[in-house]
């Protein structure tokens, strides 16, 4: 059997490329080494902020983010996957008040609906919040999914459409006429997908293109279930905090905070001083949590180009083969950045523009 299109890379970028792909008539196979939604999307902090998002992605991210909202229309969910709530991004000293000044100021221009309030309006916002609190970023349209549910939101919707999925079976390369050496036997297709988040460095190198990706091994904790000391989504100017309560009473924190790993072994250990620092901040930030436990801490892998912009668009000089992936809090628009990468293999005219590599590999050359 040869498939239209062989999308590699199970992920929310993935996921979201195969199903409008085969919505859109292709016969389709989604492959990826391991389950559904469950290696950098699954252990993703879930947090759809406008606050933290590139300027440039803030018309992707609104799209996505009532994409996320309506999931269960356009999905086949069958429930609601996603939170809409107010989202805070505070400052604690002068510097970062300047720096939420200055990024409010550019994600207004893109049409993102962020003010900057007093700290006694983001008290009103979020009662938790500390006292210390010189200023705040209010965008009213922020909120947070469950990346661990995210596989099976997506699951019923990719079988109804028709995809092949492949979950366990490994792609260990590319041979010539795109067929694919999997753990599984051969697959051949028409077209593929490399879909492999901060392994598109690797996927690329089967096709012979050089594409630097930097990984970032970042943290997440988790905290028993407690009474609610929250009802936003926050995070701090610095980029150090990413926080927020669920309906179970648990409490998410992250914030990019490093860990030991890399791309070839994954997650390692967790850094003491990292979990500290990450853990304090949160407490700082809203102080009733100085009085909740931890659960668990864990690594999650993150890809990010070299200006934290999308790697999505068709592979230079490489007929029918296209990449998506690889973007700095690409869990916020990464449903939309899928739905417009199956228009441009269909034919279509995109919504709005793809994110091409070829800029990335300029550098490269560069360098």
């Amino acid at each position: 059997m040869r498939f239209d299109v062989a999308v590699i890379g199970a992920g929310v970028m993935g996921c979201s490329t195969a199903l409008f792909l085969a919505r859109a008539g292709m016969k389709v196979a989604l492959l990826d080494r391991g389950a559904i939604c469950r290696e950098a999307s699954g252990v993703n902090a879930g947090t759809l902020t406008m606050q933290m998002t590139r300027a440039a992605l803030i018309p992707y991210a609104l799209r996505a983010h009532e994409m996320w909202l309506r999931m269960p229309e356009w999905c086949d969910g069958g429930h609601v996957l996603a939170t809409g709530c107010p989202g805070l991004s505070v400052a604690f000293t002068e510097h970062e008040a300047a720096m939420l000044e200055e990024r409010a100021h550019f994600r207004r221009q893109a049409g993102a609906p962020i003010e900057l309030v007093s700290p006694a309006r983001a008290r009103e916002i979020e009662p938790g919040l500390s006292e210390r609190v010189i200023a705040a970023g209010h965008c009213p349209i922020d909120g947070f999914t469950s990346a661990y549910l995210t596989g099976r939101a997506f699951r019923p919707a990719l079988l109804n459409a028709g995809v092949d999925l492949r979950e366990n079976c490994a792609v260990r390369g590319v041979m010539p006429g795109f067929e694919l050496d999997t753990a599984a036997g051969p697959l051949r297709a028409k077209r593929i997908v490399l879909a492999g988040g901060v392994w598109l460095q690797d996927m690329a190198g089967w096709l012979g293109v050089t594409l630097p990706i930097k990984v970032l091994v970042n943290q997440l904790v988790v905290t028993e279930r407690m009474a609610p000391v929250m009802r936003t989504v926050l995070g701090v100017a610095s980029g150090l905090l990413s926080l927020k309560q669920y309906a179970n009473g648990t409490v998410l924190i992250g914030g990019g905070w490093q860990g030991i790993g890399d791309r070839a072994r994954g997650g390692l250990a967790v850094k003491p001083e990292s979990f500290l620092g990450n853990v304090r901040l949160a407490a700082h930030t809203v102080p009733a949590l100085r009085d909740a436990r931890v659960v668990r801490a864990w690594l999650g892998l993150e890809a990010e180009t070299a200006d934290a912009l999308p790697a999505i668009g068709p592979m230079p000089g490489i007929g029918d083969a296209w990449i998506i992936g690889s973007v700095h809090s690409g869990y916020t628009s990464g449903p939309y950045l899928g739905k417009l990468l199956a228009q441009a293999i269909c034919g279509q005219a995109t919504e709005l523009p793809l994110f091409p590599i070829d800029r990335l590999l300029a550098q490269e050359k560069a360098a």
